[in-house]
């Protein structure tokens, strides 16, 4: 896929450049983050491929001292390295720690948007690992985890999640998606076991986000510290992923790790599973001195308000100017099944924003505004 030009020439996507060099721009101070997940990495380098140094445990301490592009530089007792900062939460001298992370409390909560249930119908876990949250949303502690097949009872449901009691008594939240009972698809909720709390703009909509390039296609690669598009791509997918599930929908990923699927089964992922919209993300590069984001869409009918609708939201102060929308003749676009829209992210290609476009703060504002765009789109 090539990109097109809604304000500037831009250069080709696929380019065979090699990976990012470290970069050594120190974060100003350091903090204690929490890990959340069941085995985390430790890299010598902020890259996928470079070397293992060890791992740390879930729910281990860590101390952060730098970040880039995703990637976090940590110290963990004697062990220090590089791990995925997705899986890392501040626990102090941080003013966006949730709640959830900054207490030592495993007891599940519900508020009053919650529905409770008799608890009488079993589902089981259609997932390989499913994480136990101690509420409903990925920001509340990692309680435990549970393997494809196991069996629980559904209590109640909020915004996606379950709250739920395990065979051997263990109660907390799950994300409702992957629960199935006999003959349903493992992306549905369990609505039949646990009804809905209320009716909101994105409750039960199934939204199909594409993470651009991957595997051995980087995407743009970074004029200045070498960031390579693709990491960024699916690193804020998995932000939008995330915001998206905690307002009511049903997500699906065109990809979860370094894969690369083909454009045709991008696109055609829509049709595959009836989705409701799909929007691609991606990050940009110029030749010429230009920055901020810029919306695609293909279709006047749908895609074009679709298309309005994020980058309306987009451009209400995430870091970065809003170039407004335009239309691309793209294959993703084109041959989509459902109303499609193409985000860039920002410029690779100017300093300025590849400084910016590589912080987690930066890209939760952008995946956070793409998750309102798509409940304002539905908002009809």
């Amino acid at each position: 896929m090539r990109k097109l030009t809604g304000i500037a020439t831009l250069a080709a996507c696929l380019l065979g450049w090699s990976g990012p060099s470290p970069d050594k721009a120190s974060a100003a101070g350091s903090y204690t983050a929490k890990v959340y997940a069941d085995s985390l990495t430790v890299r010598s380098e902020p890259a996928k491929d470079a070397a293992v140094k060890g791992s740390v445990k879930n729910g281990s301490l860590v101390t952060v001292s730098d970040e880039q592009h995703g990637w976090m530089k940590v110290q963990a007792g004697k062990t220090s390295g590089w791990v995925a900062g997705y899986y890392l939460k501040k626990v102090s001298g941080s003013a966006q720690a949730s709640p959830a992370t900054a207490t030592t409390t495993t007891k599940a909560t519900t508020t009053a948007a919650t529905v409770k249930t008799s608890g009488g119908t079993k589902v089981s876990v259609a997932a390989d690992s499913l994480r136990i949250r101690s509420g409903p949303g990925t920001g509340y502690e990692v309680l435990g985890s549970l393997r494809a097949g196991d069996s629980v009872t559904p209590l109640a449901r909020e915004n996606g999640w379950v709250r739920i009691s395990t065979a051997g008594g263990q109660q907390g939240w799950v994300a409702g998606q992957y629960l199935s009972s006999s003959g349903t698809s493992a992306v549905q909720t369990v609505s039949a076991a646990v009804p809905a709390a209320s009716t909101g703009s994105l409750r039960g909509k199934l939204i199909v986000v594409d993470p651009g390039h991957g595997g051995s296609d980087p995407g743009m690669i970074g004029t200045t510290y070498n960031t390579m598009e693709k990491d960024l791509n699916l690193q804020t997918a998995l932000y939008v992923r995330d915001y998206l599930r905690d307002a009511g929908a049903r997500v699906e990923l065109t990809r979860t790790s370094d894969q690369k699927p083909t454009l045709s089964r991008r696109a055609g992922l829509s049709a595959a599973l009836g989705a409701d919209a799909f929007v691609s993300i991606h990050y940009n590069s110029s030749p010429k001195k230009v920055s901020g984001t810029l919306t695609f869409y293909y279709s006047e009918a749908d895609d074009l308000r679709l298309a309005r609708a994020l980058e309306t939201r987009l451009g209400q102060g995430i870091g970065l100017k809003s170039n407004g929308i335009s239309f691309g003749d793209y294959h993703i676009l084109r041959n989509n099944g459902a109303p499609a829209a193409l985000v860039e992210l920002g410029f690779l290609s100017n300093p300025t924003d590849e400084s910016t476009v590589r912080t987690s703060s930066y890209q939760k504002k952008a995946a956070r505004a793409i998750a309102n765009g798509m409940a304002d789109y539905f908002r009809r």
